[in-house]
C-alpha cells in the first residue's frame, strides 16, 4: 500500500509563546525540512488533489506528499509562504477564523496571528485554504447546534474573503467522532484532516485523513524518514481503546465546563 506523508505544521518562529512552543519549528529548521522534502523526490500536492484521488476523481503522482498548516499564525502569509513558494511547494492552510478576525473571539491563547485580510495572500503564494473552525474547540464534545456553527461559519467567512468555495476542514487537535465526521459531510466539506501521527494512504478515510504532526524535537532526519514511508504507522486503522476513553472523559468534562480549547 503506497504510504503518503501529510505533514502538519503550526507556527514557524524563533520565539513562540509557551503554549504552542512544543508544536513550533524554527525558520532555520523549517527550511531544512522543506529541503529534505524536495530532496526526497516526492511530488507535493494539496489536500484537494489528494481527496479527489481518494474519491477516484483523479490520479496521484507516484510519490506524493502533502504539507498542511493549522491555525493561521503571523508567519504564514510572510516568510513561511515565501519559503514554500521559493521551492514551488503547494500546500494547504487551515484557518481559525475567530483567531484571525479583528474583534472576534477564539479559545486559542494569545499568539502572533495573521489577519483575515491577509488570506488572499496565501492563495497568491500557491496555498489552498481550508477551515479550522471559528474558536478551535474540541468538536467531539459540542452540542449539535454548536458543532453546526463551528463548521458552517468559517466556510462563509473564508468564502466571502476569497470569492470561491472552501471545502476542506481540519479538526482542532484532531478531535473527531463519527457524529463530527457526518456533520462535516452534511455541511458540505469534501474532506477533513485529523492528526493520528500516522502516514496516510490511498485507502485512508476522506473525513479523518491522517497527518504527521511536527514538534520542535523533530529533526530533518525524521522528515526524511517519513518521506521514505517509514517511521510511523499507516492509516486507516480503528481508534484505540485509549482514544475512545479519552473522548468519553472530555465529553463529561465539557458538560460541566462548557467548550474547551482543543490543544
Amino acid at each position: 500500500m503506497p504510504r503518503i506523508p501529510v505533514l502538519l505544521y503550526h507556527a514557524v518562529m524563533d520565539d513562540p509563546p509557551d503554549w504552542i512552543a512544543e508544536f513550533t519549528v524554527t525558520p532555520k529548521d523549517f527550511e531544512a525540512q522543506l529541503d529534505a522534502v524536495v530532496a526526497s523526490g516526492r511530488t507535493p500536492v494539496t489536500i484537494g488533489t489528494l481527496v479527489r484521488a481518494l474519491a477516484g476523481d483523479g490520479p496521484l503522482p507516484d510519490r506524493p506528499v502533502v504539507l498542511t498548516f493549522d491555525d493561521g499564525f503571523a508567519d504564514l502569509p510572510g516568510p513561511t509562504a515565501e519559503a514554500l513558494a521559493a521551492r514551488s511547494l503547494p500546500s494547504t492552510a487551515y484557518l481559525t477564523t475567530g483567531a484571525i478576525t479583528p474583534g472576534r473571539h477564539s479559545l486559542l491563547p494569545p499568539a502572533p496571528m495573521m489577519t483575515l485580510a491577509q488570506v488572499p495572500l496565501l492563495v497568491r503564494h500557491g496555498m489552498e485554504v481550508g477551515a479550522h473552525t471559528v474558536t478551535h474547540p474540541q468538536l467531539d464534545t459540542l452540542s449539535r447546534s454548536e458543532l453546526r456553527r463551528e463548521l458552517r461559519e468559517p466556510r462563509r467567512v473564508l468564502e466571502d474573503v476569497l470569492g470561491h468555495e472552501v471545502t476542506h476542514l481540519a479538526y482542532p487537535h484532531g478531535y473527531n467522532s463519527r457524529a463530527v465526521r457526518r456533520a462535516a459531510l452534511r455541511e458540505g466539506y469534501a474532506s477533513a484532516v485529523a492528526v493520528r501521527h500516522a502516514l496516510s494512504s490511498e485507502t485512508d478515510e476522506a473525513y479523518r485523513i491522517s497527518r504527521l504532526i511536527l514538534r520542535r524535537t523533530h529533526t530533518t532526519a525524521d522528515v526524511a524518514e517519513w518521506m521514505e514511508g517509514r517511521g510511523a504507522p499507516v492509516a486507516p486503522f480503528p481508534d484505540s481503546f485509549k482514544t475512545v476513553g479519552w473522548r468519553l472523559y472530555r465529553r463529561a468534562r465539557a458538560t460541566v465546563r462548557g467548550p474547551v480549547f482543543a490543544g
